[in-house]
């Protein structure tokens, strides 16, 4: 359910002084208290190991620690996504006899025996005659070179074909993790067609049958011995400049842009769309700081795979994310704002990275153009309303400089620390002005809330039971009207605790 804003009463004046003159020492004592009514509730070594690391020292930045990711690879139609499904648990990839249908989200989240890890469903190539094998290679290699690990999927019914051969060369290379996946071995008289696909050269294949389910346990507690704890591609850098990926629809003036804050022709600037082919760091001077600005403008077009390329752009735009800090989303202003723009700030969103909006060609808007533009920010972009909007034309250079405190607020946000006491207050102040609807009979409660992480900014919630995704909203709205966080997702999760039960 989208967010709407009638649903909550405006702020009180009050509540926004209350909080911001708080004592400290009051508030962490009221802190310390709640904390110690949890012991009489069932908490696991998790939740004790949370509660062990709250700090309330401002400059403490503490990162969720970077998921390890598991690459999918594969040609067309060996059931990838059949087992992307069946190890999330959910019927979330695109699944159909045609090959090529995966296209749009690669990126999911997985557990499996209480281990967290990010799955990349690869997929989305135009299948043709010519290019089918230059095309599965250029994925895989994408693919690899943003993974900790890779599953290789082949059909055994079919078994090792010339495309499956072209991949392995690929993936011999690499010194990445691979365990070869004998798909659609549906049970036990289909083994030895499993075994036939030893002559790859990968090791021992796994026989799975994706749509069943059989034997995929056994492959995911063998992808659990390879997998990192923490993600060695996806692992945070600590230091420097602060890392700036320029993200946009192809021809909006990424490049441009790169190479005015640059001031030379770092990047090609062409007029046909997508001439960039690898992100391309830059360290930068602007306002009188250094940044690392990255382009990630996707892949050139090539002839057979302009159906696939939005695809590529994608994998680029999710590595550029997960080596930044901020993201710079480009618009168009002389276009209306398109379903691949709300794309690339849903990955901004999931990746967790600051937002700054930068609306493109400004000196092109007329007074018409302008009407219709804000019409469209207000019911397109209404849920990132909180990042800092920049009007710049990339080309001529105006308001560059405009650039720099936007992005300075937004990291400063994605960096900002809560104290436990303040957070605690201000949940008490908020059930007081709303209460929490009834829900079957029982109303939930939250008995202590705390800051995770910053980077960005992450609360956990204790709770007696399911608190609604309207309440949770209710929770960050508060928080941006008090404490800010322009240009900074903010993550609200929960845990729902119960009493435990005292022997006799």
């Amino acid at each position: 359910m989208a967010e709407n804003d009638n649903d909550f009463p405006d702020i009180d004046a009050g509540l926004v002084e209350r909080i911001k003159t708080m004592d400290d020492a009051e508030a962490g004592q009221r802190a310390a208290s709640l904390r110690a009514g949890l012991e009489d509730y069932d908490l696991d070594d998790e939740d004790l190991g949370l509660l062990d690391t709250i700090s309330d020292d401002p400059d403490a930045i503490v990162y969720l620690p970077a998921l390890p990711v598991l690459a999918i690879v594969g040609r067309p139609n060996v059931g990838k996504s059949a087992l992307v499904n069946r190890i999330i648990g959910r019927r979330e990839a695109v699944v159909e006899d045609t090959p090529g249908v995966t296209r749009d989200r690669v990126n999911y989240k997985s557990e499996w025996n209480n281990r967290h890890f990010t799955i990349v469903d690869t997929g989305g190539w135009e299948p043709d005659a010519k290019g089918i094998n230059a095309s599965v290679a250029a994925q895989a290699e994408i693919a690899i070179d943003l993974a900790d690990a890779v599953l290789f999927v082949v059909d055994a019914t079919v078994g090792a074909t010339s495309t499956d051969e072209h991949v392995v060369r690929l993936l011999r290379g690499t010194k990445k993790p691979v365990i070869l996946v004998a798909n659609k071995v549906d049970d036990a008289r289909q083994e030895p067609q499993a075994a036939e696909l030893w002559s790859l050269g990968l090791g021992e294949p796994w026989p799975v049958s994706a749509v069943h389910g059989r034997g995929v346990a056994d492959l995911l507690d063998k992808v659990l011995t390879v997998l990192p704890e923490v993600s060695a591609v996806a692992k945070e850098e600590v230091g420097g400049p602060r890392r700036v990926a320029i993200l946009g629809r192809p021809n909006v003036g990424k490049s441009s842009l790169l190479n005015k804050t640059a001031g030379e022709e770092r990047v090609v600037v062409n007029e046909m769309a997508g001439t960039t082919r690898d992100p391309v760091d830059e360290q930068i001077e602007l306002g009188g700081k250094f940044w690392r600005f990255v382009d990630t403008a996707g892949i050139r077009r090539r002839v057979n795979l302009s159906q696939g390329a939005d695809f590529y752009a994608t994998l680029r735009t999710s590595a550029a994310l997960e080596k930044a800090e901020v993201a710079i989303v480009i618009l168009d202003v002389s276009e209306p704002i398109s379903v691949q723009d709300l794309k690339i700030v849903d990955l901004v969103l999931e990746s967790g990275r600051a937002l700054v909006l930068a609306f493109n060609k400004w000196d092109l808007l007329d007074d018409e153009r302008r009407y219709t533009l804000e019409r469209e920010i207000e019911q397109d972009l209404g849920h990132v309303a909180w990042a800092p909007r920049v009007n710049i034309s990339a080309k001529t250079g105006r308001h560059m400089e405009k650039l720099v405190p936007a992005l300075e607020l937004a990291l400063e946000s994605w960096d900002t620390r809560i104290p436990t006491g303040k957070f605690n207050a201000l949940l008490a102040e908020l059930v007081a002005e709303h209460p929490h609807p009834v829900r079957g009979g029982k109303q939930p409660r939250i008995l202590f809330g705390t800051q995770a992480a910053s980077r960005p900014p992450t609360f956990v919630l204790f709770t007696t039971g399911f608190l609604d995704p309207q309440y949770r909203r209710f929770i960050t709205r508060r928080l941006r009207e008090i404490f800010g966080f322009e240009g900074s997702p903010i993550n609200v999760n929960m845990r729902v605790r119960e009493k435990r039960q005292r022997r006799s």
